[in-house]
This record gives C-alpha cells, sequence and structure tokens, in this order.
C-alpha cells in the first residue's frame, strides 16, 4: 500500500528535437526554455525517481552540457534517480544528454552514439565574381575574419578550429567516461569516433544499459498501478516570440522570424537525415 492517497507517478521529462536551435517561432532545447520543467520534475513527485526521454540527433554542445549538469545538480540535491529512455535517436548532444541517467534505456531500433563534435559550412570562393558582386568586409582584429565562407580555405584557421573541437571533443569523452564508469566495453578509438550504432550494439559497448520502453520499465520498478506524468515546458506566446530582440536587426518582424524559422527548419531536417530519418 502506498503511503499516500493519490496514485503514484513518476516524472517525465521530454527533451525532442536539436539542442540549441532556436528562433522566435521555435524554442528550442535550451537550458532557458526547459529549466523550470527540470525544476518541476525533481519536486512534483514523492518516488525518488524522474524519468527522462531524449529524442534528439544533437546540436549545441554548451546547452547539451548545461542541460546535463542542471538535471544532475536536481538528482543529487533532491536524492532522486534518474531513468533516461532513447527514442529514434540518442546521438551527439542526444547521448550527452542521455549520460545524465543513472540508467540508460533503448528501443531496439533506436541509433545510439555519435560522440564527436562536428563544423559543417560551405565555400563561396568564386560565387561573388560570377554574379558580379563586390564583398567589403573591415575588421579590427587578425582572425576576426576567419573561416569566411567567401575566401579561401586557411591551414591556419582551419587549424584553430580543430583545436577547439578537440577541446570540446574531450570535455564530452570525459563526462562519457565519469558517468558510465566501469561500464564501457569497447576501445576509445571505436567509442569516441564519432560512430553511431544500433541499440543491441551499444548495450554489447556499455552506452546503455538496456533495451526497455519507459512504461514497462516504471512498472517494473514501482509496481503496475504506477503513473507517468509529463511535465511540459513553459511555451511563451506569439506576441512574445515576435517581439523585439537584441542584436543589429533590432525588430524581428513577422517576415525575419519566419526567414529564421524557415532556416531552422532545414537545419534541424539536415541533422535528423544523417541518421536515415
Amino acid at each position: 500500500m502506498w503511503p499516500f492517497s493519490r496514485r503514484p507517478f513518476v516524472p517525465v521529462l521530454r527533451f525532442h528535437g536539436p539542442i540549441g536551435m532556436a528562433t522566435p517561432l521555435r524554442p528550442g532545447l535550451t537550458l532557458g526554455a526547459y529549466s523550470n520543467a527540470i525544476e518541476k520534475a525533481f519536486l512534483v513527485s514523492k518516488l525518488p525517481a524522474v524519468a527522462v526521454i531524449v529524442n534528439s540527433p544533437g546540436g549545441s554542445p554548451v546547452q547539451s552540457n548545461l542541460l546535463f549538469k542542471r538535471i544532475r545538480q536536481l538528482a543529487v540535491e533532491k536524492k532522486k534517480r534518474v531513468y533516461v529512455f532513447c527514442e529514434d535517436v540518442a546521438a551527439s548532444g542526444g547521448y550527452f544528454l542521455a549520460i545524465a541517467g543513472d540508467e540508460i534505456y533503448a528501443d531496439p531500433s533506436s541509433i545510439i552514439g555519435s560522440i564527436g563534435v562536428v563544423s559543417r559550412s560551405f565555400g563561396f570562393v568564386d560565387l561573388l565574381e560570377k554574379i558580379g558582386v563586390e564583398r567589403r568586409v573591415y575588421t579590427a582584429g587578425i582572425n576576426k575574419n576567419q573561416l569566411d565562407p567567401f575566401l579561401p580555405e586557411d591551414g591556419d584557421d582551419v587549424a584553430r578550429l580543430k583545436a577547439i573541437q578537440r577541446d570540446v571533443h574531450d570535455i564530452f569523452i570525459g563526462l562519457v567516461k565519469e558517468r558510465r564508469l566501469g561500464k564501457l566495453r569497447a576501445p576509445d578509438t571505436e567509442l569516441f569516433s564519432g560512430a553511431f550504432w544500433s541499440a543491441a550494439r551499444a548495450v554489447e559497448f556499455g552506452l546503455v544499459d538496456g533495451i526497455a520502453d519507459i512504461r514497462s520499465k516504471m512498472q517494473d520498478i514501482f509496481g503496475e498501478k504506477i503513473r507517468l506524468k509529463v511535465i511540459e515546458p513553459e511555451k511563451p506566446g506569439l506576441l512574445a516570440r515576435l517581439r523585439r530582440t537584441p542584436g543589429a536587426i533590432g525588430i524581428q518582424t513577422p517576415a525575419l522570424a519566419f526567414a529564421d524559422d524557415l532556416v531552422s527548419a532545414v537545419e534541424t531536417r539536415t541533422l535528423w537525415s544523417r541518421f536515415g530519418l
């Protein structure tokens, strides 16, 4: 018999989509958007557990780390165990979120891994000449214009970028090793190559603890009568999302908001398509 009258429930946080990619019409997975929901999830139930659903192809390493740290801070402070359940993808920043869990589970068809760092760009060196446009850029600071897509690729610029990527990658690797201590069963050259795998191989490598869905697992732990309650982040109204925004533009008009949202949609599609989704 449960010690309180209401039927017990496990709070559920759901992180779906790219991390950190936000526009006025499309709030992203950021600590700013989810901080209230995260804190509420650790307060609303007497059970010593919070469940987290992750379905993300990655995104910002900074926002991934901020979300991870907040979940872990509250888990320690409130003495709650965190159970993570991966859906279609928990890759790159999505796996960064997953390691906030004390236990990680996946669907048999989940894609797991991609523990690496990537930067994407284009080269438009000859485009302006072909269309008859002169580009003028003025800077203070010799490296201010590095990695400009309208200039020939510079080896020193690429070396600087790769050094930053190595630093970020090392942070990611260190946290995976810390959170999966004693569970990893594959060489570093395999685990941290940026490759991704099916759930079965991820279990074999020790990146996840097993194959399970959230309802069945929570029932196994807390009994068949357990409920799941999704804690939703607060959603700002449309007018709030179209207000004045900081930056050079000044006013974010509906047209510009639509353009930002369109670019975000293309970038989001690119992230998902890398995993065949």
